[in-house]
């Protein structure tokens, strides 16, 4: 049995994720906004959590450690989206992507590693995206902030991984989520030039929503599963989509890197 803490938990993947927790006999310390929509049980404690509020963050952490003696599973799932060009985002838009998607899994990590770290074992599973490792037309700051989740946390692999602590990065593609629902998607103001680019990517969601090819029952399965293997991988996609755009992506810095080779050493000094 491990005792997990699942940010964003009241919804969508960590909705999921906390019920595949639970059917495994593990116990679960759900965070969310609206802890009231959590049943309380012996295996399942609801606490209140605003990622972007570390108070509420180190209080979470605590209230997980005095009930349940440790913590063993950090899944960092809160997020939010924002569909728009670049250029679309508001300042304020894009501060309050980053201020959820970004500072808030700091504050999560910054409460619950003292936790890791002292226990000498662990798994923080990041919730990103497969748009954290290729970006599109209309997705910019929202693949920006996920950029942002899977550079500090290679790092962190790196840092916590002789303190016995396992970082895993989980790409998802398009699931069949309320993510693009009315609710939860953030929307940028308009602009006619990106008609043909963003605009294109807004009707397409449109005609896609609830009828993604990902099924969300079945991610939570194969997260619970990387929480229980002795070796997790660093990164991990996570549907067909996912993995088709991040082979294209690599084929592509490949083909770029091969054509300016020469370019690249030549900037080094002659003496190097």
């Amino acid at each position: 049995m491990s005792i997990w803490f699942v940010t964003g938990a009241s919804r969508g993947f960590g909705a999921g994720i906390v019920a595949e927790a639970l059917a495994r006999g593990n116990q679960v310390v759900a965070a969310a906004r609206r802890p009231d929509e959590l049943q309380r049980s012996e295996n399942l404690l609801p606490v209140a959590l605003d990622v972007t509020d570390e108070d509420q963050a180190q209080a979470a952490v605590a209230a997980a450690v005095k009930e349940f003696g440790r913590i063993d599973v950090v899944v960092n799932n809160a997020g939010r989206g924002l569909l728009g060009a670049v250029e679309e985002a508001s300042d304020q838009a894009a501060r309050a992507i980053f201020d959820t998607n970004v500072f808030g899994v700091l504050n999560v990590q910054r409460a619950v590693l003292p936790v890791l770290r002292a226990q000498r074992s662990g798994r923080l599973i990041q919730l990103s995206s497969v748009g954290g490792f290729t970006g599109t037309p209309g997705w910019g700051l929202y693949s920006a902030t996920k950029f942002a989740v899977e550079g500090f946390s290679e790092a962190l692999h790196g840092e916590l991984a002789p303190l016995g602590i396992h970082v895993t990065i989980v790409e998802p593609g398009l699931f069949r989520t309320d993510f693009l629902d009315e609710s939860s998607l953030h929307r940028a103001g308009e602009i006619a030039d990106y008609s043909d680019t963003v605009g294109a990517m807004r009707q397409s969601l449109a005609d896609f929503n609830h009828a993604q090819p990902g099924d969300p029952v079945k991610a939570a399965r194969a997260i619970a599963d990387l929480a229980e293997l002795p070796d997790p991988p660093l990164r991990i996609q996570l549907g067909a989509d996912a993995v088709t755009r991040v082979e294209a992506k690599l084929d592509f810095v490949r083909t770029e890197l091969e054509r300016w080779r020469k370019v690249s050493p030549s900037t080094d000094h002659d003496d190097a």
